[in-house]
Protein backbone atom coordinates (compact mmCIF):
# COMPACT_ATOMS: atom_id res chain seq x y z
CA UNK A 1 0.00 0.00 0.00
CA UNK A 2 1.16 3.60 -0.39
CA UNK A 3 0.45 6.85 1.67
CA UNK A 4 -0.46 9.54 -1.23
CA UNK A 5 0.20 12.50 2.00
CA UNK A 6 4.04 11.63 2.34
CA UNK A 7 7.38 13.66 0.96
CA UNK A 8 7.86 11.96 -2.18
CA UNK A 9 12.10 11.27 -1.36
CA UNK A 10 11.89 11.21 2.55
CA UNK A 11 15.33 10.72 2.61
CA UNK A 12 16.68 13.90 0.67
CA UNK A 13 13.95 16.10 2.46
CA UNK A 14 15.91 15.25 6.01
CA UNK A 15 18.92 15.24 4.77
CA UNK A 16 17.96 18.90 3.96
CA UNK A 17 17.73 19.85 7.40
CA UNK A 18 21.57 18.58 8.05
CA UNK A 19 22.88 22.10 7.28
CA UNK A 20 22.85 23.80 10.45
CA UNK A 21 21.30 27.32 9.09
CA UNK A 22 18.78 25.38 6.84
CA UNK A 23 17.67 23.61 10.18
CA UNK A 24 17.27 26.83 12.03
CA UNK A 25 15.46 28.15 9.49
CA UNK A 26 12.61 25.53 9.16
CA UNK A 27 12.27 24.75 13.18
CA UNK A 28 11.69 29.03 13.10
CA UNK A 29 8.82 28.60 10.37
CA UNK A 30 7.61 25.96 12.11
CA UNK A 31 7.57 27.24 15.56
CA UNK A 32 4.89 30.12 13.83
CA UNK A 33 1.29 29.62 13.34
CA UNK A 34 1.61 32.28 10.81
CA UNK A 35 2.99 32.02 7.67
CA UNK A 36 6.37 34.30 8.03
CA UNK A 37 8.10 36.05 5.06
CA UNK A 38 11.97 35.95 3.99
CA UNK A 39 12.48 39.34 6.27
CA UNK A 40 11.61 38.14 9.46
CA UNK A 41 13.05 34.69 9.34
CA UNK A 42 16.47 36.16 8.07
CA UNK A 43 16.35 38.13 10.97
CA UNK A 44 15.08 35.74 13.22
CA UNK A 45 18.44 34.08 13.04
CA UNK A 46 20.69 36.46 12.34
CA UNK A 47 21.84 36.14 8.67
CA UNK A 48 20.75 37.99 4.90
CA UNK A 49 17.73 37.98 3.15
CA UNK A 50 19.31 36.37 0.32
CA UNK A 51 20.60 33.43 1.97
CA UNK A 52 17.22 32.72 3.66
CA UNK A 53 15.49 33.05 0.70
CA UNK A 54 17.91 30.57 -0.67
CA UNK A 55 17.54 28.01 2.19
CA UNK A 56 13.97 28.30 2.00
CA UNK A 57 13.33 27.89 -1.16
CA UNK A 58 15.42 24.60 -1.20
CA UNK A 59 13.28 23.35 1.74
CA UNK A 60 10.22 24.22 -0.58
CA UNK A 61 11.24 22.06 -3.29
CA UNK A 62 12.00 19.20 -0.89
CA UNK A 63 8.78 19.53 0.68
CA UNK A 64 9.30 20.08 3.99
CA UNK A 65 7.53 23.84 3.37
CA UNK A 66 4.75 25.71 1.55
CA UNK A 67 4.63 29.04 0.10
CA UNK A 68 1.66 31.60 -0.15
CA UNK A 69 1.78 35.15 -1.76
CA UNK A 70 -0.35 37.42 0.10
CA UNK A 71 -0.18 41.40 1.66
CA UNK A 72 0.70 41.89 5.04
CA UNK A 73 -0.07 45.35 4.93
CA UNK A 74 -4.34 43.95 4.04
CA UNK A 75 -4.53 46.89 2.18
CA UNK A 76 -5.46 46.42 -1.63
CA UNK A 77 -6.10 48.23 -5.33
CA UNK A 78 -3.54 50.31 -6.54
CA UNK A 79 -0.67 51.48 -4.52
CA UNK A 80 -0.88 48.82 -1.93
CA UNK A 81 2.23 46.97 -3.33
CA UNK A 82 2.97 43.56 -4.17
CA UNK A 83 2.26 40.65 -1.90
CA UNK A 84 4.87 39.09 -0.15
CA UNK A 85 5.96 35.33 -0.80
CA UNK A 86 5.77 33.85 2.81
CA UNK A 87 6.17 30.19 4.06
CA UNK A 88 4.70 27.65 6.51
CA UNK A 89 5.16 23.98 7.35
CA UNK A 90 3.85 22.14 4.84
CA UNK A 91 0.89 19.99 5.76
CA UNK A 92 2.77 16.25 5.29
CA UNK A 93 4.62 13.47 7.00
CA UNK A 94 8.28 13.12 6.68
CA UNK A 95 9.40 9.46 7.80
CA UNK A 96 12.37 7.56 6.93
CA UNK A 97 12.41 3.93 7.84
CA UNK A 98 14.89 1.51 6.86
CA UNK A 99 13.70 -0.87 5.59
CA UNK A 100 10.58 0.68 4.62
CA UNK A 101 8.06 -0.01 6.86
CA UNK A 102 3.96 1.45 6.64
CA UNK A 103 2.50 0.78 9.91
CA UNK A 104 0.07 4.10 9.68
CA UNK A 105 -1.59 2.69 6.47
CA UNK A 106 -2.08 -0.66 8.51
CA UNK A 107 -3.51 0.91 11.48
CA UNK A 108 -5.48 3.06 9.14
CA UNK A 109 -7.12 0.20 7.26
CA UNK A 110 -7.54 -1.73 10.87
CA UNK A 111 -9.66 1.62 11.90
CA UNK A 112 -12.05 1.81 9.24
CA UNK A 113 -12.43 -2.05 9.40
CA UNK A 114 -13.43 -2.03 12.73
CA UNK A 115 -15.80 0.60 11.87
CA UNK A 116 -17.47 -1.75 9.08
CA UNK A 117 -18.20 -4.63 12.03
CA UNK A 118 -21.93 -5.22 11.43
CA UNK A 119 -22.52 -9.17 11.83
CA UNK A 120 -19.26 -9.69 10.05
CA UNK A 121 -15.75 -10.72 11.27
CA UNK A 122 -13.24 -8.04 11.92
CA UNK A 123 -10.96 -10.07 9.68
CA UNK A 124 -13.26 -9.60 7.50
CA UNK A 125 -13.59 -6.19 7.43
CA UNK A 126 -10.48 -5.24 7.32
CA UNK A 127 -9.55 -7.84 4.31
CA UNK A 128 -12.67 -5.37 2.83
CA UNK A 129 -11.08 -2.05 3.33
CA UNK A 130 -7.82 -3.36 1.93
CA UNK A 131 -9.20 -4.86 -1.15
CA UNK A 132 -10.73 -1.83 -2.09
CA UNK A 133 -7.45 -0.14 -1.23
CA UNK A 134 -5.81 -2.30 -3.27
CA UNK A 135 -8.14 -2.04 -6.17
CA UNK A 136 -7.92 2.05 -6.58
CA UNK A 137 -3.97 1.66 -6.63
CA UNK A 138 -4.15 -0.99 -8.91
CA UNK A 139 -6.82 1.42 -11.20
CA UNK A 140 -4.43 4.30 -10.89
CA UNK A 141 -1.25 2.48 -11.92
CA UNK A 142 -3.12 0.53 -14.87
CA UNK A 143 -4.30 4.12 -15.86
CA UNK A 144 -0.46 5.59 -15.63
CA UNK A 145 0.18 2.80 -17.98
CA UNK A 146 -1.72 4.34 -20.68
CA UNK A 147 -5.30 3.39 -22.95
CA UNK A 148 -4.96 -0.69 -23.57
CA UNK A 149 -1.48 -1.63 -22.45
CA UNK A 150 0.12 -4.50 -23.21
CA UNK A 151 0.94 -7.77 -20.42
CA UNK A 152 4.46 -6.37 -20.30
CA UNK A 153 3.10 -2.75 -19.33
CA UNK A 154 0.44 -4.18 -16.83
CA UNK A 155 3.56 -5.87 -15.78
CA UNK A 156 5.99 -3.37 -15.27
CA UNK A 157 3.06 -1.26 -13.89
CA UNK A 158 2.48 -4.06 -11.40
CA UNK A 159 6.49 -4.42 -10.50
CA UNK A 160 6.79 -0.36 -10.36
CA UNK A 161 3.85 -0.38 -7.73
CA UNK A 162 5.20 -2.40 -5.34
CA UNK A 163 8.62 -1.11 -5.23
CA UNK A 164 7.32 2.49 -4.43
CA UNK A 165 4.96 0.74 -1.46
CA UNK A 166 8.35 -0.32 0.01
CA UNK A 167 7.97 -3.83 -0.90
CA UNK A 168 11.05 -4.50 -2.53
CA UNK A 169 9.91 -6.70 -5.67
CA UNK A 170 12.88 -9.41 -6.70
CA UNK A 171 12.12 -12.39 -9.41
CA UNK A 172 12.37 -15.95 -8.90
CA UNK A 173 13.56 -16.66 -12.65
CA UNK A 174 13.20 -20.41 -12.18
CA UNK A 175 9.42 -19.97 -11.62
CA UNK A 176 8.64 -16.44 -12.77
CA UNK A 177 7.19 -15.39 -9.67
CA UNK A 178 7.84 -12.20 -8.07
CA UNK A 179 8.64 -12.21 -4.54
CA UNK A 180 8.47 -9.06 -1.57
CA UNK A 181 11.82 -9.07 -0.02
CA UNK A 182 10.50 -6.35 2.49
CA UNK A 183 7.43 -6.50 4.69
CA UNK A 184 6.19 -2.81 5.50
CA UNK A 185 4.53 -4.40 8.09
CA UNK A 186 6.85 -6.63 9.60
CA UNK A 187 6.68 -5.70 13.64
CA UNK A 188 2.61 -6.62 13.18
CA UNK A 189 2.68 -9.33 11.87
CA UNK A 190 4.82 -11.06 14.49
CA UNK A 191 2.15 -10.28 17.11
CA UNK A 192 -1.07 -10.42 14.98
CA UNK A 193 0.26 -12.45 11.82
CA UNK A 194 -3.12 -13.72 10.45
CA UNK A 195 -4.80 -10.07 10.21
CA UNK A 196 -1.92 -8.32 8.94
CA UNK A 197 -1.06 -10.99 6.35
CA UNK A 198 -4.71 -11.31 5.60
CA UNK A 199 -5.01 -7.68 4.78
CA UNK A 200 -1.71 -7.56 2.91
CA UNK A 201 -3.50 -10.50 0.61
CA UNK A 202 -6.46 -8.85 0.13
CA UNK A 203 -4.47 -5.58 -0.68
CA UNK A 204 -2.71 -7.62 -3.61
CA UNK A 205 -5.79 -9.24 -4.79
CA UNK A 206 -7.50 -5.68 -5.24
CA UNK A 207 -4.67 -4.19 -7.19
CA UNK A 208 -4.27 -7.65 -9.23
CA UNK A 209 -7.77 -7.34 -10.22
CA UNK A 210 -7.57 -4.23 -11.33
CA UNK A 211 -4.63 -4.27 -13.04
CA UNK A 212 -5.34 -7.00 -14.64
CA UNK A 213 -2.30 -8.27 -14.11
CA UNK A 214 -0.27 -11.19 -15.93
CA UNK A 215 0.72 -12.24 -12.20
CA UNK A 216 -1.60 -13.34 -8.90
CA UNK A 217 -1.20 -13.31 -5.45
CA UNK A 218 -0.69 -15.94 -2.95
CA UNK A 219 -0.48 -16.25 0.40
CA UNK A 220 3.38 -18.04 0.83
CA UNK A 221 4.65 -17.20 4.47
CA UNK A 222 8.48 -17.57 3.85
CA UNK A 223 10.96 -16.05 5.86
CA UNK A 224 12.98 -13.19 5.45
CA UNK A 225 10.21 -12.28 3.02
CA UNK A 226 6.48 -10.56 2.84
CA UNK A 227 3.95 -13.32 3.17
CA UNK A 228 2.63 -12.59 -0.34
CA UNK A 229 4.06 -14.14 -3.58
CA UNK A 230 2.67 -12.99 -7.00
CA UNK A 231 3.20 -15.67 -9.44
CA UNK A 232 1.99 -16.67 -13.08
CA UNK A 233 -1.73 -16.80 -13.73
CA UNK A 234 -1.19 -19.96 -15.48
CA UNK A 235 1.69 -21.51 -16.84
CA UNK A 236 2.55 -21.08 -20.25
CA UNK A 237 0.73 -17.43 -20.07
CA UNK A 238 3.20 -15.08 -22.57
CA UNK A 239 2.87 -12.36 -20.28
CA UNK A 240 3.97 -14.51 -17.05
CA UNK A 241 6.83 -15.90 -18.70
CA UNK A 242 10.13 -15.62 -16.10
CA UNK A 243 11.84 -14.01 -19.39
CA UNK A 244 9.21 -11.43 -19.15
CA UNK A 245 9.01 -10.85 -15.48
CA UNK A 246 13.16 -10.81 -15.63
CA UNK A 247 12.82 -8.17 -18.19
CA UNK A 248 10.84 -5.82 -16.22
CA UNK A 249 11.31 -6.88 -12.68
CA UNK A 250 15.24 -5.00 -12.28
CA UNK A 251 15.15 -1.59 -13.72
CA UNK A 252 19.25 -2.22 -13.92
CA UNK A 253 19.25 -5.23 -15.15
CA UNK A 254 19.93 -7.23 -11.69
CA UNK A 255 18.07 -10.14 -10.40
CA UNK A 256 17.79 -12.10 -7.46
CA UNK A 257 16.63 -15.87 -7.07
CA UNK A 258 14.50 -16.36 -3.70
CA UNK A 259 16.24 -18.95 -1.23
Amino acid sequence: MTNEDTVADPVRAIALLDEPTRRRLYEFVSANREAVGRDDAAAAIAISRELAAFHLDRLVAGGLLETEYRRRSGRTGPGAGRPAKLYRRANREVAVTIPPRQYDLAADVFAEGIGRLEGTSGADAVADVARERGAAHGTEARRRAGPRPSRRRRLTALVDLLRGGGYEPVVDEASGAVHLRNCPYHDLVSRHQELTCGMNLAWAEGVATAMDSPLRPELVPTPGYCCVVFRPASEGQEAGTPELIKQVSEPEGVTERCA
